[in-house]
């Protein structure tokens, strides 16, 4: 089993975070959020996963070492390829092309779920959906009385259907989807601008695969700033009580944390009260401070502040009062 990993997009709705790291190493949860991501589909593969094939930009490679690191913890090789052009899904996928080989798993970098299933690999084709209330943003999928796709449909402005597309895909015959991901690129065949992996999906239908839906028993989405900081909550409202939640070099002086929360390493807090759904970084500093519903990444003061629905980056100092904060890294903010 492999997992393709596309994640070279500039996250421009995560700027200013975005400015300095690729949003899915972005920590959610003390995790970075590809990290979650491999973690979680590993854990429903029927399989042993034995490469974990990345797409990304120029990001680095420092970036690129993080991510090959992440996937030997799991047991799998890591592999880095680059989409240097945005040309659509179809074309990301294709850019790590020497992975389209045996069962295969791809999964775009900007989404986490929770799931109590086990992938069943004996399927032709699982496009992972969840059932939405406005569903004309999303790519969304039909199926028939029998539980198979009958139709793909690309952001409908009439109902269709509410199944939306989660942007995870499981191939029983990778090689097959290569095929036809090279066809759409042989023939230039694209719609508003891109090479789309949706019209691989509906060629392949017509020729006789069987795509069944896969669902999650929920979707969390990291487009963007809030819901990024949503997502951060639900994650340790699902892993609350896990022992990696809180690192054992924290100090807290006169503090009272308020669970679930995310303490790093050498994390110190004094004379603050730090949660519900806060996940404080390694080397952080909290003082004469409330801090709830927050992201702060590493090596971040917050001094005497009221502080939520916030994300913080690495370096940052923060003085006063938010509700709504977004502050990119090397920031000093007083209110």
């Amino acid at each position: 089993m492999k997992i393709i990993i596309p994640m070279a997009g500039m996250g421009k709705r995560m700027r200013p975070h975005t400015l300095t790291i690729p949003k899915p190493l972005i920590p959610i949860a003390g995790k970075p959020m590809v990290q979650r991501i491999v973690e979680d589909i590993t854990k429903v593969c029927d399989e042993k996963v034995d490469e974990i094939a990345y797409v990304i930009g120029r990001f680095g490679k420092q970036v690129e070492d993080d991510l090959v690191k992440v996937a030997e913890k799991l047991g799998a090789k890591g592999t880095i390829h680059y989409q240097d052009e945005p040309l659509g899904t179809a074309h990301a996928i294709m850019c790590a092309k020497s992975a389209l080989t045996g069962k295969v798993v791809v999964a775009f970098a900007d989404t986490l779920f929770k799931a109590d299933f086990k992938l069943d690999s004996s399927k032709e084709g699982i496009i992972w959906v969840q059932k939405v209330d406005d569903p004309k943003p999303f790519g969304v999928v039909k199926i028939d009385k029998d539980n198979v796709i009958t139709d793909f449909v690309e952001k409908p402005q009439e109902f269709i259907s509410d199944l939306a597309i989660i942007g995870i895909y499981y191939f029983k015959d990778g090689e097959y989807l290569k095929k036809e991901l090279q066809y759409l690129l042989d023939n230039n065949i694209k719609e508003k601008g891109e090479f789309q992996l949706t019209n691989a999906l509906e060629n392949m239908k017509k020729k006789g695969t069987k795509f069944v839906p896969g669902k999650v028993t929920e979707w969390l989405d990291c487009g963007n700033k809030d819901a990024t900081v949503h997502t951060n909550q639900r994650i340790l409202e699902f892993i609350k009580g896990n022992g990696e939640l809180m690192s054992k070099t924290y100090n807290a002086q006169n503090s009272t944390i308020i669970q679930p929360c995310f303490i790093g390493e050498n994390v110190k807090l004094v004379n603050s009260q730090v949660g519900p759904y806060a996940s404080i970084g390694d080397n952080c500093v909290v003082e004469n401070s409330t801090v709830k519903n927050v992201i702060v990444q590493t090596n971040t003061k917050i001094i005497n502040a009221d502080l939520a629905n916030s994300m913080l980056g690495n370096f940052v100092e923060f003085y006063g009062k938010s509700s709504d904060a977004s502050i990119g890294d090397y920031t000093v903010i007083k209110n």
